[in-house]
């Protein structure tokens, strides 16, 4: 992989290519482990899991020729640490296809860490009603769970040190290049 630029003297460890080649990946998984496509919805968490569930449906549709239904999930007021934080969560608006009874629910998002953002999206989730099953996507897994959580599909495993941390850059989102970046604290 060329580094692209500087981030922020990080070292680069996915580009635009090797991305798009790990969420077709996850796009082949979850049409083997779901036969019935039309019942899946994925759910990205704003804001670069909601990019990340468009292009994942996107590839199944390529692949598949079937339409996947994608949402957004707003994690922002079911977190657990909303009352100790300094400032105020960002809300953005969650916008799921309802009813989600006999459905799959597919949670997408960049990074999974200690699990906490996971957490707050299954409760987020069952605001909407009680789907069949909660299954998860992530680009890149870096360990450090603090709940047992643990994902279905995954571009990448990243073991990182506790003061490392993992960036996604994505094109519709930040206006930058594609690139997954590891800084070092």
């Amino acid at each position: 992989m060329k580094p692209q630029e500087n981030f922020s003297a990080g070292v680069p460890i996915m580009d635009a290519e090797a991305i798009g080649r790990a969420l077709r990946r996850i796009a082949h998984e979850i049409i083997e482990r779901n036969s019935h496509l039309e019942g899946v919805v994925l759910a990205g968490i704003p804001s670069r899991g909601v990019e990340i569930a468009r292009r994942i449906a996107g590839f199944v549709r390529q692949t598949d020729k079937a339409n996947v239904d994608t949402g957004v999930i707003d994690v922002a007021m079911h977190r657990d640490d909303v009352g100790t934080r300094r400032e105020l969560p960002v809300v953005h608006a969650s916008n799921l296809p309802v009813p989600l009874e006999d459905r799959t629910v597919i949670i997408v998002d960049d990074v999974l860490y200690t699990g906490r953002t996971v957490r707050a999206a299954m409760d987020a989730i069952n605001s909407f009603g009680r789907p069949a099953r909660i299954q998860l996507a992530v680009l890149v897994d870096r360990g450090h769970r603090e709940l047992p959580i643990r994902p279905d599909y995954v571009g990448k495993n990243l073991p990182t040190a506790m003061r490392e941390q993992i960036h996604v850059r994505l094109q519709e989102t930040d206006n930058e290049p594609d690139a997954v970046w590891l800084k070092r604290e």
